[in-house]
């Protein structure tokens, strides 16, 4: 089992959730994060530290935001590895609440 990262990220980008992952599996594009699903060991950490409810374990993924299992495992394997908090977009605030971002998203 993984965690997923999901819309509510695009344009947010905060990055409390790579301060406490352990195997540092998070991956980052211009405008998202991304969990590499065969270095997610389901620690859970992740989880609660995102403040915009952007990540889901798998198994709890919401219907509508299924695309973005197959979405994270395609992009950690071409975005770069990030393990350190460099803060947020800098209007992350604006975009945080605000639905169906995927067409948003900078691949």
């Amino acid at each position: 089992m993984t965690f997923v990262v999901t819309d509510s990220c695009i344009n947010c980008k905060y990055l409390d959730c790579v301060e406490v992952c352990p195997v540092d599996c998070f991956y980052e594009g211009p405008n998202f994060l991304v969990i590499h699903p065969d270095e997610c060991i389901d620690c859970a950490l992740c989880e609660p530290e995102c403040p915009v409810t952007a990540i889901f374990s798998e198994d709890e993924l919401p219907d509508d935001q299924q695309e973005f299992t197959e979405l994270n495992a395609e992009l950690a394997e071409k975005w770069p590895n990030i393990t350190e908090n460099t803060g947020p977009l800098p209007d992350a605030d604006e975009w945080d609440g605000v639905e169906d971002k995927i067409k948003l998203l900078k691949k």
